[in-house]
């Protein structure tokens, strides 16, 4: 009987793990410094990877194996919901329906504080999002479910704190320092604001939204092949290192699909938007919706 497990998937979870460990327990403390950041960026790839049913046919176990969240402040549970609810593609970019959406309605922008508005302003220039970004999207991001007053948002936080504890508890056991570590999760989060800064644009057309990034280089790789973002929402369920080949075989046929909103590297749109905005934070179609 042929087999339904991914194993490349299931390599590299365990890869991630043993170089994560071997990081905190072995390695020079400066050395753990450089190359935490990534290794939470892959993991928090992976547990990506893991909401869309990989890399076994058991569900359960799937997240039994990223369920702790070496990134600390998102749970897997948490991310699984917002995630496979920001998939709705007839939503995407909506201010108030897509969880991942970083547009304002319009009205909510015009009401505030010119400093707040700076502050986006300087959010949506790509250093600005990797300075600021993991930091605005996770006070957002708390601030949201704190105030949901929903049992169900409570709970699944509930039921993630003894992860969070666990991680925090093998920090501890090592050589490196918490606070060392937490700065180490903070780039981590930095570079996955790398991957979602350009993956969606108002459009509308639903299938014109979601972006290709032709040659993700090391970036794809902690991505999981996602900078092929447009090719992901088109088949969500494909695993990671099947997406290249399939791109490549249909490429005239996703950039005519996704309206041609592509870039070829992750260097040009440093090259591009370093330093300037990449588009209004108020949703520019919000009041033709």
């Amino acid at each position: 009987m042929k087999s339904t497990t991914d194993w490349p998937t299931v390599a590299l979870l365990f890869g991630c793990y043993a170089l994560w460990a071997l990081l905190l327990f072995v390695a020079p403390v400066w050395l753990a410094v450089v190359l935490l950041g990534p290794v939470i960026a892959l993991q928090s790839s992976l547990q990506h990877e893991v909401l869309h049913g990989h890399p076994f046919p058991n569900q359960t176990l799937n997240e039994a194996l990223v369920w702790p969240s070496l990134n600390l402040v998102i749970p897997y549970n948490r991310f699984r919901d917002t995630h496979l609810q920001h998939h709705n593609d007839a939503r995407l970019t909506d201010p108030y329906d897509d969880p991942e959406s970083n547009y304002l309605d319009p009205e909510v922008w015009r009401a505030l504080p010119a400093w707040r508005q700076v502050l986006y302003q300087c959010n949506n220039t790509l250093i600005g999002r990797l300075a600021l970004g993991p930091l605005l999207g996770t006070v957002a991001f708390l601030k949201s479910d704190l105030l949901s007053r929903d049992r169900k948002i409570y709970g699944q936080w509930a039921a993630y704190l003894p992860a969070m504890v666990c991680v925090i508890a093998i920090v501890n056991l090592s050589q490196l320092p918490l606070w060392l570590y937490v700065i180490t999760a903070y780039i981590g989060l930095s570079i996955l604001k790398l991957r979602t800064f350009l993956e969606h644009q108002a459009s509308d057309r639903c299938s014109g939204r979601t972006a290709i990034v032709e040659s993700g280089g090391v970036f794809g790789f902690l991505f999981l092949n996602n900078n092929l973002h447009s090719v992901h929402h088109k088949h969500p369920k494909v695993a990671w290192y099947r997406l290249p080949a399939l791109y490549r075989a249909n490429r005239d046929r996703y950039l005519q699909r996704n309206g041609g909103y592509f870039y070829p590297s992750y260097g040009a749109i440093f090259k591009r938007y370093a330093l300037r905005t990449k588009d209004s934070v108020a949703h520019p179609l919000w009041q033709r919706r």
